[in-house]
Formats: structure tokens, C-alpha cells, sequence
């Protein structure tokens, strides 16, 4: 047998045992929770479209939960009201899977291409790997829609923005108008000097808002001055899936959490995330801008359930990036891959929830927060990519818009560099 044969049929048995160790491992420690949110967001729908109710009156019997989401997110997920059950189960969870499979390629086509790693193997791997992780299996296990929202503000960033398109900011303003944490990827686009996709990111959110207002002025009206400001509806701040600077401030203190504690925690974070959004976008690392902003988001939200951490994935792919992009065997690769390792363990084990009845006490303080202290270290730390210019033939495909090129001279011999050096003067 050829060796490329030998080594195409190691790696499809490699996936296999992957595969099959992936799915013993979610038999015993994913939750199955019934597709819970879904069933609030169709009960809701139908109630509305077909019991003749209000959107926001509907509570899922026997709980407190009831649609939270602004009357565009109804608008669009109305269809869901003429589907059966087992349709809405096949939609949510089909649109789970590619948005996310998309988004895992776009950011890891590049790595794998750099660290000569076979693609469909390496994008298999991967797969298998965010199966596992925490916040993804309970997004597909509850029904929700963060990986649609995660994959609409890619769009912008890593497609349309770094090709200068006339569209960018569409993507960020659909997902703002759908739920309005993303609109803190307007104020991304604002801080890093992105004008007019700011503009346009907050022209289709506001259009979205005005249609969704002119098609259902009363639910309009009820979200917009009531439901949006009933904290009630959406559980409790100090819960420990709640894994945001609030929830950490509420489980210091459940009965009276200190609101001004948490915005000073909050006006830090943002200065933090600011300066080093910056330092991307100067980088032209859209890639790192759109972790950077994820983390943040997750951090200052008053409530991050655990399935919201889905926006700390591509953190997580980038600093495997900068690790494989670091020189082999030196202290930088280990040190990134390392802290990946460590990242991705603690998001797969459900290690928060051992202080679920308990979270008093340094082990709790520490312990029940882990997610959270995962957030800061990716927004403290996550390597800035410097891209360089790069020369390929004409007619070649180049890496995905927004992910940078590594700028590693020290791969390189001093006869490569200076080579490198006049391919680029020549072209310029």
C-alpha cells in the first residue's frame, strides 16, 4: 500500500475512534434538556399565532419562562409555529450543526493549510472535538440560536468587512435586532473606527425593529416597556450557569449583589477589550476582534447562561492557531497550546456545576466562576496576529477575508527572509 494511502486510511480510522470516544463521552456527561428553550420559543409562537394570546403573556406551564427575545426574533422564527415538533427539533439542530461546521472552517482551513495538516482531517477532528464542548452540546440540547447569531456577525467580519463590502454590518444588525447582546459588535465597529458598517449595522438592526413594530405594534409595545425589563423572566442572576462579572458579583452575595461592584468590574472589562480591540483591528486581525468581542460579551451581559459560551469557541481555535504558527519546540507553542488544552478541558467537564447548591467559600468563589475566568484570560491574552503581505500566483485561492497572516520571520532561513523581503519590495 502507498504511504499516502496508509496515511489517508490512519486518519479515517483515527476520525472513527474520535467519533465513537466523542459520543461514549456525551452519553455520560451531556444533559439532555429536552429541547427546553424551543419548546419555549414554539409555545410561545403558537399560543401567539394560533391560540390568539400575546407573545409575551405565555409562560411554559408549570415555569417561569416565557419568550424573551424582541418581536423580530418572533418574526423570524414564526414558521416554527406551522411546523410539528419534530420539525422545529429537525430545524434548530440542522441549523446548529452548519452554522457552526461553516464558522469551525472558515476559522480552521487557514491553520490547517499553514501547519500542513490534511483539511478534511483536520476539519473532522475539529468537529468531533466541539461536539464535545460544553457550550455547543447545550445549545443543540436546549433549542437555541446563539451559533445562528455567532455565525451572522462571521459574516461580517471575516467575509464582508476585510473585502470592504457595501454590505458589511448587515449580519451584526440582523443579530442585534434578533437578540440584543450582539449589538455590542456595533459598539466594536465604533471603537475600531469602522464608520460605515457601523452605520449600516445599525440601520438594519433599526430596520429590523421598525418592521417587526409596524407588523406587531402591541407585542412591540409590551417588549419594548415591559417584558424587556422583567429580569424575572429569564431564572436567577446568582444561578451557576450564569457565568457572566454578574453572576460572580450575585453569588458573593444572592440576596443583596452589589449593582455597583459589578459596573465598576464591567467599565474595567470594557477598557480592557477596547484597547486590545483596537490593537487587532490596527493588525487587520478581524479574526481575533470577533474572540476579543465574544469574550466581552459574555463577561459584562447581566446573565451568560453556559450554552452562551459558544462565542468563546473561536477564541479557543485561535490560540491553537498561535500556537501551531510558533516556532516548534519553543516555550510560545507549548505555552498556547497548553492554555487551549487546558481552555477546552474545563469548557467539556461541567466543572461548575459541583458548586451548583453550594458556591460559598475560596473553592466556590474560584470553582463556580471557572467559565468566567476562562473569558478574562482570552481577553487579557489572546495573541494579536500582525499580518504581513503575501505574494501567490495569479489565479490562486487565497486564505478566508479577515484571518491574518502569521508574521513569522523566524521560520524562516536568512536567505528565505531576504528573498521574502525582495518578493515584496518587487511587488510593491
Amino acid at each position: 500500500m502507498a504511504q499516502g494511502a496508509r496515511r489517508t486510511v490512519g486518519q479515517v480510522a483515527t476520525v472513527i475512534v474520535l467519533a465513537v470516544a466523542v459520543a461514549a463521552f456525551l452519553s455520560v456527561a451531556a444533559v439532555r434538556h429536552g429541547y427546553f428553550d424551543l419548546q419555549v420559543y414554539r409555545g410561545a409562537l403558537v399560543w401567539w399565532a394560533h391560540g390568539g394570546g400575546e407573545l409575551y403573556d405565555y409562560l411554559r406551564p408549570a415555569t417561569q419562562y416565557g419568550f424573551t427575545y424582541p418581536p423580530f426574533a418572533a418574526l423570524v422564527m414564526l414558521p416554527m409555529a406551522y411546523l410539528s415538533w419534530h420539525g422545529a427539533i429537525a430545524v434548530s439542530v440542522a441549523a446548529g450543526v452548519v452554522t457552526s461546521a461553516v464558522l469551525i472552517w472558515w476559522l480552521l482551513d487557514p491553520v490547517s493549510r499553514r501547519a500542513g495538516w490534511t483539511r478534511w482531517f483536520a476539519f473532522a477532528v475539529a468537529l468531533c472535538l466541539v461536539a464535545a464542548f460544553e457550550p455547543m452540546r447545550e445549545t443543540i440540547n436546549f433549542g437555541q440560536v446563539n451559533t445562528l447569531l455567532l455565525f451572522l456577525v462571521a459574516v461580517d467580519l471575516l467575509r464582508l468587512l476585510p473585502h470592504g463590502s457595501r454590505w458589511a454590518g448587515v449580519g451584526i444588525g440582523l443579530a442585534t435586532a434578533i437578540k440584543l447582546t450582539p449589538g455590542i459588535f456595533i459598539v466594536y465597529l465604533l471603537v475600531t473606527r469602522r464608520w460605515r458598517a457601523a452605520v449600516i449595522a445599525s440601520g438594519t438592526a433599526a430596520g429590523a425593529t421598525v418592521l417587526a413594530a409596524a407588523l406587531f405594534p402591541d407585542a412591540s409595545r409590551e417588549f419594548w416597556t415591559s417584558a424587556l425589563w422583567n429580569t424575572g423572566r429569564v431564572g436567577e442572576l446568582a444561578f451557576v450557569s450564569n457565568q457572566s462579572l454578574r453572576g460572580v458579583v450575585a453569588r458573593l452575595d444572592p440576596q443583596h449583589p452589589s449593582t455597583l461592584a459589578w459596573l465598576v468590574l464591567v467599565a474595567a472589562t470594557v477598557a480592557l477589550w477596547a484597547w486590545r480591540s483596537r490593537a487587532a483591528s490596527s493588525a487587520g486581525d478581524e479574526a481575533t476582534g470577533l474572540a476579543l468581542t465574544g469574550a466581552v460579551m459574555c463577561l459584562v451581559s447581566p446573565v451568560t447562561w453556559v450554552h452562551h459560551l459558544v462565542w468563546l469557541l473561536p477564541g479557543l481555535l485561535l490560540l491553537v492557531d498561535n500556537g501551531m504558527a510558533a516556532p516548534p519546540r519553543g516555550r510560545r507553542r507549548r505555552a498556547l497550546l497548553v492554555a487551549a488544552t487546558v481552555g477546552y478541558g474545563f469548557l467539556i467537564s461541567r466543572i461548575v456545576w459541583a458548586w451548583e447548591n453550594d458556591f460559598t467559600g475560596v473553592d466556590g468563589f474560584l470553582g463556580s466562576n471557572t467559565y468566567v475566568w476562562i473569558s478574562l484570560a482570552l481577553l487579557a491574552f489572546l495573541p494579536v496576529r500582525h499580518a504581513v503581505p503575501s505574494v501567490r500566483p495569479a489565479g490562486s485561492a487565497g486564505e478566508p477575508a479577515g484571518v491574518a497572516h502569521l508574521d513569522q520571520p523566524d521560520r524562516l532561513s536568512p536567505a528565505g527572509q531576504r528573498h521574502r523581503i525582495g518578493r515584496l519590495l518587487t511587488v510593491r
